[in-house]
């Protein structure tokens, strides 16, 4: 129930935006409204136009499905990457942590989220098929799987080690013996860097 009391239609509909924010409360939206409200007009033109070219034209990845300017992103086009080892991430928000750690120079694969039935997401809703063809063209050497140590994070990486089993590669996951935390975000840098880098055989991580 809102039961604020605002002054123009205006500025409650902009806070109503705000407030759809993760974490903005509706205080935090009317303080970032009202600091807009100051600005320039040319400064809150640029702020809107950077989320509207955001969304209409940022592209992903036709290789990794990282966010990209370009068909390809600069990583896959990186010559300078070992281009046989390719880690597996949940998210764009994944590749972005462990590329500040400055420890991997592989390749990566976002999957845009994991296998959770619960919430009606099966195989086939994310970016397993295209990871399974890029293995088939016989140049990946080496996955690593690097998802979130959840139960959904787990199914998946299961799911993956089955679906990849038969191939000639080294179905790797990150070193668990470090506690990263519920979520690679979460993990220091030099935490996870280590992690993989000291990266164990999947299948030494199964509970069998």
């Amino acid at each position: 129930m809102n039961n604020h009391h605002y002054p123009s239609i205006l500025l409650e509909n902009a806070v109503n935006q705000f407030a759809k924010l993760p974490g903005i409360g509706r205080k935090t939206a009317l303080r970032l409204v009202l600091h807009l409200l100051k600005q320039e007009k040319s400064e809150v033109g640029g702020f809107a136009q950077a989320l509207v070219s955001l969304k209409n034209e940022i592209r992903y990845c036709a290789v990794c499905k990282n966010i990209s300017d370009t068909e390809v992103c600069s990583i896959c086009n990186d010559t300078a990457r070992i281009r046989d080892i390719v880690c597996v991430v949940e998210t764009i928000k994944d590749v972005m942590h462990i590329e500040n750690t400055g420890q991997y120079r592989g390749l990566y694969h976002v999957l845009g989220g994991v296998i959770s039935p619960m919430d009606g997401v099966g195989p086939a809703d994310i970016e397993i098929e295209s990871l399974i063809q890029r293995v088939q063209i016989g140049e990946i050497k080496e996955i690593i799987l690097a998802l979130n140590p959840t139960m959904e994070g787990d199914t998946t990486c299961f799911y993956l080690y089955k679906k990849l089993l038969h191939y000639p590669i080294t179905i790797s996951t990150i070193a668990r013996g470090i506690s990263i935390g519920d979520e690679l975000q979460y993990a220091d840098e030099v935490t996870l860097g280590r992690s993989i880098v000291h990266r164990v055989p999947f299948a030494s991580s199964l509970q069998l």
